[in-house]
């Protein structure tokens, strides 16, 4: 029978039998696939539910939108006004900023780029991603398109569209280009959610300075620091218990600031509504020339939150969205800008307005609870942020562009509510270093208009592509769309790129930072699954084996986790060497994400057979979403067993409808063939008759039985497929183990140098299994073990320097130089960046040292090594060539006894040093020091090494650089 589809036989003599039999044993899963339609449709709302939806949608996509009024004009004008027909050009370029870019651009175009709802650079990378091969870690197969998610477009061949699409894939080059630039674009996502909660939050704190005109900044600062860190702290809880208030609070805030606006233009100055006039956008700017060309960065973040707009599309329809913007949003931040505008015409000569254009604008009899509501507002539009900043990096993460974190998921009704802590305290911890060190809304305005403007840039090119390959819009359209938006936003850019040193530089840094991380994550993980494929297992060989694999089959089942979903993985060849015993039913089990948001649950599971059945090997691929949630516990095995008795059910009933091995699996599968196929847990099997009648739209044969020893057939397929599911069940009962196998990457020994660094520092560091409060935890607990004697130095560190006194100040001056390089020299670059890593397994001390050299070169003075010795799975050693100079030091070592003898010599002098050290340290500690010199200042790195093996180097680094 052919489980698994057709075999292209072509030119399959040139490549010999073995070949042929190794791919009609392991196949794709093609027919495995089944298909299962469900007509997933746009859902229609109606005009009620349609309002409640738009009203929602306020206190979670507009909240960052929604709070730049709090200090726009003060970064346009961060010195002053000297015209008051400034503020009237500013004005105008607020108004058609607002127009142009989350108006037109991202509510009627951009918006309606969603992956099926989701937002966000990802989304697009996605959509994407099925249109055209582009995704660079290669694991996609045909059977993942017939998803019912999987929607994509198709073209002709000599369309524009199939032009773009051959050219995407004609080199690799272009793949990276492209995920270069949407990991940039995701770094920058990230930088908005560490400076949008700091200058949201400043700017509404900075309204206590209003009446009390004499405070210390400092204090401001430090209610803006309180705030972030109960926000941060309360991350946990997530917003499921009190999201209900975010809707109310910023629809109060909107009105509060359109009706503020409205009475200030009636108040102070009402011409300031002819900035509607793009004249004034002209004047403007010949009137300043390039203070005006730079004051562009601070009108940019009038539009701050707009990406933060579509990253948070997922939880409302794009409609809805739509409707929200247009009737309450965009009209009362026109009003709340030209009531500003209005105010500072009248009052333009003060420097001190500028600085508080919006509190000193609001009327004294309100002024503390739009303080209050300022405030509330700062708190969700900072929320909204850094959910969008955990779904991006859940998006990531699924995709293979981020390292493994925590996804916490604080709801129970809503999927998409995610905390990840790691990040969560990364963002506080930076959010506050930029609060606190920059202490004014000037350059967190520069920093914050840096990170939006490219992320948009991103998006345009994005989308782009998406009108070409997705829409398949017409080429002048697709001009238009590109040329209008790279026109506005490279003027921003242009303009921002003048605020580099005032600012803009920290989300540069921390895009930076968060780029290497993904990219260098990335490209290890496609070196380690290509790698996974070009060893797998030849099938030839495990079939060499027989059933019992060359091992003691014993009850239960195995799950073997791998990441290839086709093939056997060579880790099992390395179980098979090294285990004396292998479970009775093998399933190597893959979880594989996809590049759409979401897998339905029916469609999750595909299973097949590994081998003839009396090897009792299967493989399950478990397909999800970025958006999926995936989680190894009681009910995902209970689901992966109903989907491997589903397929042998299914298995043995084509087995038995005919004598024909042709059958092909199409079609929706109905609930009631669904239902028998798991009856009983596989304790009992169904008639094939009924399961003939109950799944005659699933299971079609191609050609119909007119042989009479069908009956006869069906009766032996019916005996096999009840006897399997036993046998099964009896090995479930008797114990589910789940193995998992850890391929290290390491660099070739003649790969340049900045890969060695990514793959053997930086990859490696973020494969260890180590969570950052693990890390924190091992870190805090090796002070007491690792750094007791180090810390101790200065007790008499300047008593043993100076015994006979001080006779210049400037000795002392020289002193300390001496005692800081000491420090940096011998204890961190020495030991904890270099030595630190020669460790034995975590092992640390000479003697450790020194069985690393027994290992790789024959130098042990007694001569009771075994070839056998070698074989034990912690004599781990390198090779090299012969021609190297390792090889020639190697030999020059093993050639003369006497070297033997004086390496053995020297380890034995630092022993015994060491244990001079454990009699000396205590003295020295208590009495306070005796006639010694700047080496005890370094003399504790000994015993830092020596305590090594009670934790992971990277926390002795860690506290070496924090002190």
């Amino acid at each position: 029978m052919n489980l698994g589809g057709d075999i292209s036989e072509e030119n399959d003599t040139n490549k010999g039998s073995m070949w042929v039999l190794d791919q009609k044993l392991d196949q794709p899963m093609d027919e495995e696939a089944g298909r299962l339609r469900t007509m997933y449709r746009e859902k229609t709302f109606s005009s009620l539910l349609l309002l409640r939806f738009a009203f929602q949608s306020l206190g979670v996509v507009f909240g960052d939108l929604g709070t730049s009024p709090l200090y726009v004009f003060y970064n346009t004008f961060p010195h002053g006004i000297s015209d008051p027909e400034d503020v009237v050009g500013a004005l105008s370029l607020i108004i058609y900023s607002l127009t142009l870019i989350p108006l037109i651009k991202y509510i009627f175009v951009v918006c309606r780029a969603n992956d099926s709802g989701q937002g966000g650079t990802f989304a697009l990378y996605s959509l994407l991603c099925r249109h055209a091969k582009i995704k660079t870690i290669p694991n996609q197969h045909r059977t993942d398109e017939e998803l019912t998610t999987y929607s994509r477009s198709t073209f002709h061949e000599q369309s524009y569209a199939a032009k773009t699409k051959k050219w995407l894939e004609g080199h690799a080059s272009r793949k990276n280009a492209l995920l270069v630039l949407v990991l940039v674009g995701t770094c920058m996502v990230i930088g908005d959610g560490i400076l949008t909660p700091a200058i949201s939050v400043l700017s509404a704190a900075g309204g206590i300075k209003v009446n009390s005109p004499k405070m210390n900044n400092d204090y401001v600062i430090l209610v803006a620091v309180v705030i972030l860190v109960g926000l941060f702290s309360m991350q946990h809880y997530g917003t499921d218990k009190v999201g209900w208030l975010f809707a109310p609070i910023v629809l109060l805030w909107f009105i509060l600031i359109g009706g503020i606006g409205i009475f200030n233009i009636w108040k102070y100055d009402s011409s300031v509504l002819r900035a509607f006039s793009p004249v004034y956008i002209y004047r403007y700017f010949k009137r300043n020339g390039k203070d005006g060309w730079t004051s562009l960065g601070g009108i940019m973040l009038s539009i701050t939150g707009t990406e933060a707009l579509f990253a948070d599309l997922a939880h409302f329809p794009v409609s809805a969205v739509q409707i929200a913007f247009t009737t309450v949003v965009f009209p009362c931040l026109l009003l709340a800008y030209s009531g500003q505008a209005a105010f500072l015409v009248v009052h333009h000569d003060n420097d001190e307005t500028v600085t508080q254009a919006f509190y000193l604008s609001i009327p004294d009899k309100i002024y503390w609870p739009v303080f209050i509501v300022a405030t509330l507002a700062a708190i969700v539009a900072s929320q909204a942020t850094i959910s969008a900043t955990f779904s991006i990096i859940k998006q990531a993460h699924a995709l293979g562009c981020f390292p493994r974190v925590k996804v916490v998921h604080t709801s129970k009704k809503f999927l998409g509510q995610i905390y990840i802590p790691d990040i969560n305290w990364i963002l506080m911890i930076l959010c506050i270093a930029v609060t606190a060190g920059f202490k004014n809304q000037s350059q967190i305005g520069n920093a914050y208009g840096t990170a939006v403007v490219v992320v948009m840039l991103v998006t345009t090119l994005l989308m782009t592509l998406i009108m070409i390959l997705v829409w398949r819009c017409h080429w002048i359209l697709v001009v238009i769309f590109t040329g209008l938006s790279l026109v506005v936003e490279c003027t921003y850019f242009s303009a921002v790129l003048f605020k580099v040193d005032q600012g803009g530089w920290v989300p540069l840094v921390i895009a930076a930072a968060f780029l290497i991380i993904m990219y260098v994550w990335h490209y290890g993980s496609l070196k380690r699954y290509e790698f996974e494929m070009h060893s797998r297992v030849s099938m030839a060989w495990l079939l060499g084996l027989g059933p019992s694999l060359g091992l003691v089959r014993v009850p239960g089942v195995g799950l073997v986790y791998t990441e290839l979903a086709s093939g056997v993985p060579h880790i099992f060849s390395h179980f098979i060497t090294n285990l004396p015993a292998i479970h009775s039913v093998v399933v190597f089990v893959c979880m594989k994400y996809l590049p759409v948001y979401t897998v339905p649950e029916e469609e999750r599971f595909l299973v097949k057979r590994i081998g003839p059945k009396n090897f009792h090997m299967f493989r399950c691929v478990a397909r999800y979403g970025y958006k999926d949630l995936h989680r190894k516990d009681d009910d995902f095995e209970k689901k992966l067993f109903d989907n491997l008795f589903m397929f042998v059910r299914l298995e043995a009933m084509m087995e038995g409808c005919s004598d024909s091995d042709e059958y092909s699996l199409y079609g929706q599968q109905t609930e009631k063939s669904r239902e028998n196929l798991l009856n009983n847990n596989g304790n009992t099997s169904p008639s094939i008759g009924d399961f003939t009648m109950s799944t005659v739209d699933s299971i079609v044969p191609v050609r119909s039985p007119v042989n009479g020893n069908n009956t006869v057939t069906s009766q032996m397929s019916n005996q096999t497929e009840m006897y399997e599911l036993e046998f099964m069940n009896n090995c479930r009962d008797a114990g589910v183990v789940h193995i998992l196998g850890n391929t290290v990457v390491r660099a070739r020994r003649d790969s340049r140098f900045y890969k060695k660094i990514a793959v053997d520092y930086i990859y490696a560091f973020l494969r260890k299994k180590y969570s950052s409060a693990m890390l924190l935890q091992l870190a805090f607990q090796s002070l007491g073990v690792v750094y007791g004697d180090l810390g101790t130095s200065p007790l008499y560190v300047f008593d043993n320097t100076f015994p006979d006194g001080i006779v210049d100040k400037e000795d002392v001056v020289g002193a300390l130089s001496v005692i800081i390089w000491s420090l940096t020299f011998v204890p961190l670059l020495k030991y904890v960046f270099i030595v630190c890593r020669a460790n034995d397994n975590g092992q640390g001390g000479t003697f450790a040292l020194y069985s690393l050299l027994c290992r790789h070169a024959k130098i042990k003075s007694v001569p009771n090594q075994d070839q056998t010795d070698e074989e034990v799975t912690t004599f781990s050693r390198n090779t090299f060539g012969e021609k190297s100079f390792a090889a020639r030091t190697k030999r020059g070592l093993e050639g003369h006894a006497f070297l033997h003898n004086m390496l053995l010599i020297l380890v034995l002098i630092g022993s015994c040093m060491v244990i001079g050290d454990g009699i000396l340290t205590p003295a020295i500690s208590a009495v306070g020091g005796t006639n010694v010199h700047h080496k005890w200042i370094s003399k504790g790195t000994k015993t830092l090494f020596a305590d090594l093996n009670h934790f992971p180097v990277y926390c002795s680094s860690f506290l070496k650089r924090a002190s």
